[in-house]
């Protein structure tokens, strides 16, 4: 016993005490970005009592940056040649838009201590992000990592691998019991989502929201290292909450740009449709768990979220997660203190999951319903639960340091910030912003491929046959996310439903297992598996890279929906970078573009020189660029003819118009 708690006591410290080493460690070797710079005279026009620091700026792309300072004092920054450069002074956050050439620029920052360089390069608008350090230099020499800081991320990945081996060595008695064939399932699956969201990884462009979750994750990775807990480091994007941008934030110090942090996004999405199976198995049986992960790892809708910069991938994992652990409270009879540890676990995830995003508090709904029903003691399992929220709203307080000194005024701003109306978008053959509780249904529905649609149906027919305790909770999983309706999201797909897609994909499992089972053929169920497995790799190698814009094919596809502005195709940006490279390749010098038809306007990349003589007018411009012409038309003038267009299976994304 002696012995026992020992080893307790060493596996308890030995991750504090690695957690320990690392933040000391990216503390004596990182470079804080300002000592880049080199120490310059002092002018007159700067504020008093501040120190000048003079060198370079890498401009990665040139175009539109908006760059400035954070400053808690006055301070002065000059863009350009000291002489005739651009002048930015104030106090708190100041930032101005400038148009750059790419290449270095040499800028002169006059501040006290406390004060940094942010901005935002072409192409990332938002909250602006912290200056690097590799972005900065005293003589104009940069390393090949300029706009990244590949230490921080390795640190920071270092940390993620101690939560996470910390909470597998907690878990392992729990993790020994799962069985062989389930490990190599769980491991077939999620490779298999991995590398289909892994090819073409980047090569639908870049997505409206991107750069604001990836931007405001650097920022918070940056002050995660830095133990930076000021109130004003963790304003960027407040009214989303932190724990994606965590994750993505670790990725995107590898890169300036979004392949890392894309990458991690699969990985996530990959792991909640794996844990599938165990569900899968656990509410009917191994082959139907398989069954449904491989749909889900397949899903076209889960394929795109699975790739981007956004807060569906950790909705995923949580909710898939959640639900593992709800069904597995009472498990081998536990002893009191045993069944606490696990409804507190399961709090944890659940306070994760509304860290995530706040809408995943529907999760804690559920996995309460879950928790209930399964216990042999009602009552006593409604007590027991109560710890539940107790732990899920101490989790969000802890993840989150904006809420350390006034939670409440803090989740109001966020709540406040979040009731912004959402632009119009087409809905069954109208233009509206507020489409009616019948709206999620609709598009779960129209995302569905028909076979797994069909399916769908199957499990209806099977659940009216045999009600079971499996039916209640997956018509349970089903509809409690679709409480979102009561929120005002209602709005870009599926994105907010995520939930209802990964208990479709198992309802559909379920509807073919119960078929094959009534054919009474020993390969019924395989032939079915594998038809459905090569159906759904055909339907995502059609709509390749767009899986943003699939529709099932009992909806006409993207072709049908986008000329009858059935629903949104071309809505977030998707596309929309070729339509701008073959501007760019194309294009004489400064020559004028009309770039007021593309709503995602900050994804337009357009070369340097085209900035400074864009244009207002069509009739003015050489070169139109119109994204979205289907739902959104575009007055082209009738003396333009149309030279490249960007399409998803017939659904025009963008178009370039040449005069």
């Amino acid at each position: 016993m002696p012995r026992a708690r020992s080893l307790i006591r060493y596996w308890g410290a030995l991750p504090i005490a690695l957690a320990i080493a690392l933040l000391a460690l990216r503390a004596v070797v990182a470079t804080p970005p300002l000592e880049q710079l080199a120490p310059a005279a002092s002018d007159p026009r700067d504020p008093p009592g501040t120190h000048a620091r003079v060198g370079s700026l890498l401009i990665a792309r040139g175009g539109p940056v908006i760059i400035g300072f954070e400053s808690p004092r006055p301070a002065r920054l000059v863009v350009g040649a000291v002489a005739e450069g651009r002048e930015i002074v104030g106090q708190g956050l100041v930032k101005d838009r400038i148009v750059l050439p790419k290449g270095p620029i040499e800028i002169r920052f006059a501040s006290s201590d406390g004060a940094r360089l942010v901005w935002s390069p072409v192409g990332r608008r938002g909250d602006p992000e912290y200056v690097p350090a590799s972005s900065l230099s005293r003589d104009g020499t940069f390393s090949d990592w300029a706009g990244a800081a590949p230490l921080d991320g390795i640190i920071a990945l270092a940390l993620l691998a101690v939560l996470v081996g910390s909470i597998l060595m907690l878990a392992r008695h729990r993790l020994r019991a799962v069985d062989r064939k389930t490990w190599l399932a769980l491991a077939g699956i999620f490779a298999l989502g991995c590398i289909v969201r892994w090819l073409g990884l980047s090569s639908f462009g870049q997505t409206w929201d991107e750069d604001v979750n990836w931007s405001a994750g650097r920022n918070y990775i940056t002050n995660v290292l830095a133990l930076d807990v000021a109130p004003e480091s963790w304003m960027w994007n407040f009214e989303h909450p932190p724990v994606m941008k965590y994750l993505v934030g670790i990725g995107a110090q590898f890169a300036d740009g979004f392949g890392p942090a894309r990458a991690i996004s699969a990985i996530v999405t990959a792991l909640g449709c794996a844990l599938l199976v165990p569900i899968g198995t656990r509410l009917y049986s191994f082959r139907v768990g398989v069954l449904a992960a491989l749909i889900a790892a397949l899903l076209p809708p889960l394929v795109a979220h699975g790739q981007i910069v956004g807060h569906e991938s950790p909705t995923v994992l949580w909710w898939a997660l959640g639900i593992l652990l709800a069904l597995q409270v009472h498990d081998g009879d536990p002893t009191p203190r045993r069944r606490l540890l696990r409804l507190a676990a399961l709090g944890a995830v659940i306070g994760i999951a509304v860290a995530s995003r706040f809408v995943n508090g529907l999760l804690g709904v559920l996995c309460l319903g879950i928790v209930i029903e399964q216990s042999p003691n009602r009552l006593r399992a409604l007590r027991d639960s109560m710890i539940m929220p107790v732990v899920a709203l101490a989790t969000l307080y802890i993840v989150w340091p904006r809420l350390w000194l006034h939670p409440i005024s803090a989740l109001q701003l966020s709540f406040e910030k979040l009731k912004r109306s959402h632009s119009i978008e087409p809905f069954l053959g109208g233009l509206t912003n507020q489409p009616g509780p019948h709206y999620f249904l609709i598009y779960l529905v129209a995302t569905l491929p028909v076979a797994i649609f069909v399916g769908v149906l199957l499990w209806i027919t099977r659940s009216a046959v045999a009600k079971t305790r499996s039916t209640i909770l997956v018509i349970g999983w089903f509809v409690i996310p679709l409480a979102v309706i009561a929120s005002p999201v209602r709005q870009d797909g599926v994105r907010y439903v995520m939930p209802c897609v990964l208990a479709l994909a198992l309802m559909a499992a379920a509807g073919w297992d119960w078929l094959a089972a009534r054919i009474r053929h020993a390969h019924a169920f395989t032939a079915l598996a594998a038809a459905l497995a090569v159906y759904l790799g055909i339907t995502l190698a059609r709509i390749h890279p767009y899986y943003l814009d699939y529709f099932g094919e009992h909806v006409g596809g993207p072709r049908t929906v986008a000329a009858h502005k059935w629903f949104e195709t071309a809505w977030w940006g998707e596309g929309l970078d070729r339509a701008v490279a073959y501007v760019n390749e194309h294009a004489a010098p400064n020559a004028h573009v009309f770039r007021n038809c593309i709503q995602p306007v900050h994804l337009a990349w357009f070369r340097e020189d085209l900035w400074t003589p864009m244009v207002n007018i069509p009739e003015h411009a050489t070169w139109i660029v119109a994204y979205a012409p289907q739902t959104t038309p575009c007055a082209i003038p009738r003396d333009a003819r149309r030279v490249f267009t960007v399409e998803a299976q017939g659904s025009v994304l963008a178009e370039v118009w040449q005069r």
